[in-house]
């Protein structure tokens, strides 16, 4: 009898050292962490709370402000569609006058002729004269026309594509924004997991040092602790890179630390249910299909100038000017001339046709693109509804395995504390919460992501 009451008491005494000793395992989860935030758990006493962002500010309007103005790709979009601009006046000028100028001077040996090499009047005379001559396109049966429409059209096509290079930029910026918020987030999950397991570790070893606790506890808290420490490496290399390639896409060399600010209040908004509601409006508002739409009438409209090369051209030419210092067979001091020409093309080895069928064969490879494009739009906007929604049911579930692992751990700490379960058991409930907070925190952002893709393939 006195046995059992010295053995009762020893059971009492290290049960008392035990939580006098595991301040951190008596701190209680929250079965359902809220729904606008990534759920954390309280730290243990003496750690240090995760390092926030010292940059400024950005909100997710202000990072597709600033690309939209700095990146260098839209600048080249820009750029080419001011050049093409340019093609539209250069090919109008065929149907606009010629105005040139001459000033001519000639120093001719006397009563000689010009013998070999041409076949225009071989008389040359001391001269000196200055004239204009203008040259004016009178019709070319719609040649010059259909090629400045194109023209329009390849200007107009190239305006869509700076939409559509502007479109492509918010989304990439949307990605690099929520892909750098999911990886500072998973970054305080994963210091916040040190600092858990590490106090864990330190707790376990004062309790091996009091022979409490089992040389084989304190390797299995040593292993978590390490484990917490290569996942906070690859948390910090992830969002730093995730930070840089923010950078790149907002147009700037410099390795700019942001405070990004998460915009994400309440519950997510849900996402569309029908794709196919959606599909007209996209086939309408896409820049790129625009695009190429007017590149098909561009095509059309070249082609149809390509079979009008068989057409006549009728021009008009007029010269006149002065001839102060001349020879004596100049009499007359001043000469003008009018008249027209009608180019009527007759064989030229099939060039021609050869042009006229390239064109009409490249014009109906446009309309094929176009048909192309629509179907990869349709096809692409149900995969990225149906991936929107998908992403939204994650939030749910990763939701609720967050609500049990956090309940499965603050069961494994107390089955831990009275001596019911091991080590093994603890660490793997530990494992199981920072996964699940980490699965959370991805599942927001990746929502946020497939949201930005919807909105993208609508031409938003």
């Amino acid at each position: 009898m006195t046995e059992s009451r010295k053995r009762t008491s020893i059971a009492t005494t290290c049960t008392c050292l035990l939580l006098a000793t595991l301040p951190c395992m008596t701190q209680s989860q929250q079965p359902s962490p809220p729904a606008t935030s990534t759920p954390t758990r309280q730290l243990p006493s003496g750690t240090a709370a995760p390092v926030a962002s010292t940059g400024p500010r950005l909100t997710l309007a202000d990072a597709e402000r600033v690309a939209i103005e700095h990146n260098p790709n839209i600048s080249v979009a820009k750029l080419v569609a001011l050049a093409q601009a340019q093609v539209t006046r250069e090919v109008r000028s065929a149907e606009l006058p010629t105005v040139v100028g001459d000033l001519t001077a000639v120093g001719a040996h006397q009563n000689s002729r010009i013998t070999a090499g041409a076949l225009n009047n071989p008389s040359i005379f001391d001269r000196a004269a200055g004239g204009l001559s203008v040259s004016q396109l009178i019709t070319d049966f719609g040649r010059t026309h259909n090629l400045v429409r194109s023209a329009q059209s390849n200007a107009k096509a190239q305006s869509e594509d700076e939409r559509a290079t502007e479109l492509e930029i918010t989304l990439t910026v949307d990605q690099a924004f929520f892909q750098a918020l999911s990886a500072q987030a998973v970054l305080k999950v994963a210091q916040q997991t040190l600092n858990q397991r590490q106090a864990t570790a330190d707790q376990v070893g004062a309790l091996d040092k009091q022979k409490l606790k089992s040389d084989l506890d304190l390797s299995f808290a040593n292993v978590q602790n390490s484990q917490a420490k290569l996942l906070l490496l690859d948390a910090q290399n992830d969002a730093s890179a995730a930070m840089a390639n923010l950078n790149a896409v907002l147009g700037s060399e410099q390795d700019q630390q942001f405070e990004l600010v998460d915009e994400i209040t309440g519950s997510p908004e849900a996402p569309p249910q029908d794709a196919e509601a959606l599909l007209k409006s996209a086939i309408v508002a896409r820049p790129d299909l625009a695009a190429l739409n007017d590149n098909y009438t561009a095509a059309r409209q070249f082609s149809t100038a390509e079979h009008e090369l068989w057409m006549p051209t009728v021009s008009a030419l007029a010269a006149g000017g002065g001839t102060p210092v001349r020879a004596d067979q100049i009499q007359s001091s001043w000469y003008g001339a009018a008249g027209a020409n009608i180019r009527i093309p007759i064989f030229n080895g099939f060039l021609y046709s050869a042009r006229a069928q390239e064109a009409k064969f490249r014009a109906n490879a446009a309309g094929e693109q176009v048909r192309n494009l629509r179907d990869t739009i349709a096809r692409d906007l149900r995969t990225e509804v149906l991936n929107a929604q998908n992403a939204f049911q994650r939030i749910g579930v990763t939701q609720e395995m967050l609500n049990q692992s956090n309940l499965a751990l603050d069961l494994a700490q107390e089955r831990y504390k009275i001596g019911l379960s091991g080590i093994v058991e603890l660490t793997q409930a530990q494992l199981s919460q920072t996964e699940a907070e980490i699965a959370y925190a991805n599942a927001r952002y990746a929502y946020q992501t497939a949201l930005a893709m919807v909105r993208f393939q609508t031409g938003q």
